[in-house]
């Protein structure tokens, strides 16, 4: 179970610049956040390392990522 102020966090850093990433983002961490492992922090992360574009053409599914192991995150984001 992830800590609230963890949690804060993650969502602070997922305010993006593009609206449709926000909605995306914000849903899964209503919905996901709390129960997040440190694996899926870890792949979230990398995926909030991209710039918005990079984020939502994988979100979008017109990319893979070339991070394979991000792969089981970006499937939930993409189903929410």
């Amino acid at each position: 179970m992830l800590e609230q102020d963890r949690l804060n966090r993650i969502r602070w850093r997922s305010r993006r610049g593009m609206l449709e990433n926000d909605l995306v983002l914000s849903r899964f961490l209503d919905g996901r956040g709390p129960s997040l492992t440190e694996d899926e922090v870890a792949m979230l992360d990398r995926l909030l390392d991209l710039s918005d574009h990079e984020l939502w053409d994988l979100i979008a599914g017109k990319h893979e990522p070339v991070d394979a192991s991000v792969g089981p995150l970006l499937e939930e984001l993409r189903a929410t």
